[in-house]
């Protein structure tokens, strides 16, 4: 596997590939999603694991972080990472299906589970034919109510699920969350730059939490307004998908 790190923070890295790199979306995530000390928490639909790898380059990170992935190739790279960052029993590669969990995961443990999912709903337009990105664009091997589901399985009362997506499946989200008992509690749409049309939402959700949500500004990247905790940084990322 021809492969290469990318500096996150002076210690860690994430490796990566051609077809399994990271975006804009995820460094957002990562941040928006940021664990407690004392949290257990996991990534699904991982990638190269650069979310839970950030929240430890950016911060203490959590107690413990599980990075769930199916395609091995990318869960292969999580471990990569993970070792090149000595990483290693603080953050774990889990190669497997995030739509059937049980007996991988405990039930019931997680603070916080992070998703930076698949945008494009099975059978859209524009679909690859590159399989792993194909797998990354289009819910053809999970959709947002199977992320939901999982989360809700995983996540202890309280819990939270954080996940990024396109502003015109918000409602689509929203719904996955409370058919899963997963309220949406705070949004955070993401704009290139002060008006422009946003193209990414951050969202949310407690698991058993009382109804109400709360819409914070929004997060410009660029400009005179730009976010100052904004993503451009000295590593590469991909703009979308």
């Amino acid at each position: 596997m021809d492969f290469s790190y990318e500096a996150l923070s002076p210690g860690v890295f994430a490796a990566v590939t051609k077809q399994h790199r990271f975006g804009v979306d995820a460094v957002l995530l990562a941040r928006f999603s940021r664990p407690g000390r004392r949290d257990f928490a996991a990534d699904l639909c991982s990638g190269c694991g650069v979310i839970p790898l950030l929240w430890f380059s950016e911060g203490p990170g959590p107690e413990h972080a599980d990075a769930v992935e199916l395609m091995p190739e990318a869960a292969e790279l999580i471990r990569l990472g993970i070792a090149k960052s000595g990483l290693t029993g603080r953050l774990s590669a889990v190669e497997a299906d995030l739509r059937d969990l049980s007996g991988v995961l405990p039930a019931g443990k997680y603070d916080l589970i992070a998703c930076n999912p698949p945008y494009q709903a099975k059978g859209a337009a524009n679909q690859s034919p590159d399989p792993a990105r194909n797998a990354a664009r289009h819910e053809v091997s999970c959709s947002i109510g199977d992320v939901c589901a999982a989360a809700g399985r995983l996540l202890r009362f309280g819990g939270r699920l954080c996940i990024c997506h396109r502003p015109e499946r918000l409602l689509d989200a929203a719904a996955a969350m409370r058919a899963n008992k997963i309220e949406p509690k705070r949004l955070r749409l993401v704009q290139h730059a002060a008006g422009k049309t946003p193209f990414l939402l951050l969202l949310e959700g407690r698991l058993g939490g009382k109804p109400g949500l709360s819409a914070e500004p929004a997060l410009l990247l660029e400009g005179p307004e730009a976010d100052a905790d904004g993503p451009l940084q000295n590593f590469h990322i991909e703009r979308g998908r």
